[in-house]
């Protein structure tokens, strides 16, 4: 591997086991048996670099607050949950865009120029494997460094948007209260009540990050290119997900439709466990560099 050993930030990882011997063995006989391996991730393969999940049992969002992430139809039809969603993102932007790849990034990063994976399919809008070279990828709930307009459809990197917020917002200042999993950070009402929200520039319509926010879904286009990867492919890996949500969990029941064997890398249950080939309770990143 051409894998840089960094020291994994363990903050909003839970406690797990180290590897099991006999485990990694099986892992490394599935991964070996494969030709054309789907790999699909979550959350917790992002964990390691110091971005929260929304699940994990004691540090997961869910388990530390009672906030909850932003709705669809919420965002659209309410200018002041756009103001505050913005307000937060614009809070936490300079420390969820500086996050970088952790090992298990780059172990899957090297596995596709192996040639042992044939597609990876994110539920990440972090765009850590991005940052860490893989190519062969599908962002399934898109990617929190693009915005475009609801109304036009121009798209612009987020970046840019961070310019403009803070040329509408020069005195505006707010210190912020934790860290949420997709880049905002818990503000008061009081605090987001000034804060200036750009229109997009080519019509004045609407900006939004380039995410599927819960209650909203992934494109039908979208879905139908991942059926198509994991119809090429001969085996299924998740690694860091509980599949809670379904955008992903179907294709894991396509892949068991088909007979596919699937393997399972997380820490804590998942919805795929009474049917997986294969269940590993650990660290993305500590399992999967010893896989060769």
């Amino acid at each position: 591997h051409s894998v840089s050993r960094t020291s994994p930030d363990l903050t909003f990882v839970p406690a797990c086991l180290p590897p099991d011997p006999l485990q990694v063995e099986e892992l490394q006989r599935f991964v070996s048996n494969s030709k054309r391996l789907f790999v699909m991730t979550g959350a917790g393969i992002s964990t390691e670099s110091g971005i929260p999940d929304y699940r994990s049992e004691g540090v997961g969002l869910y388990a530390r607050t009672d906030r909850r992430p932003v709705q669809h139809a919420e965002f659209v039809r309410s200018a002041s949950a756009r103001q505050r969603y913005w307000a937060r993102n614009f809070v936490g932007w300079p420390q969820f865009s500086s996050h970088q790849p952790n090992t298990a990034h780059l172990v899957l990063r090297d596995w596709e120029k192996l040639g042992k994976l044939h597609w990876l399919v994110t539920q990440n809008v972090d765009a850590l494997h991005t940052k860490a070279g893989s190519q062969r990828m599908t962002e399934l709930h898109g990617c929190t460094h693009r915005v475009f307009c609801l109304a036009c459809g121009d798209r612009i990197l987020r970046s840019e948007l961070q310019e403009r917020f803070e040329a509408l917002n020069p005195t505006w200042k707010a210190e912020a209260f934790g860290v949420a999993p997709d880049g905002d950070v818990f503000l008061t009402d009081e605090q987001v009540r000034s804060f200036q929200v750009p229109a997009c520039r080519k019509c004045g319509g609407i900006l939004k990050p380039d995410v599927t926010f819960f209650g909203d879904t992934v494109s039908q286009e979208k879905v139908s290119f991942v059926h198509q990867r994991l119809a090429e492919s001969d085996s299924m890996l998740v690694a860091g997900s509980s599949m809670q949500v379904y955008s992903g969990y179907r294709f894991a029941l396509a892949a068991r439709e088909k007979k596919l064997p699937i393997a399972v890398l997380n820490i804590g249950p998942t919805r795929l466990d009474h049917f997986a080939s294969l269940k590993l309770n650990s660290r993305c990143g500590e399992l999967l560099p010893l896989i060769v």
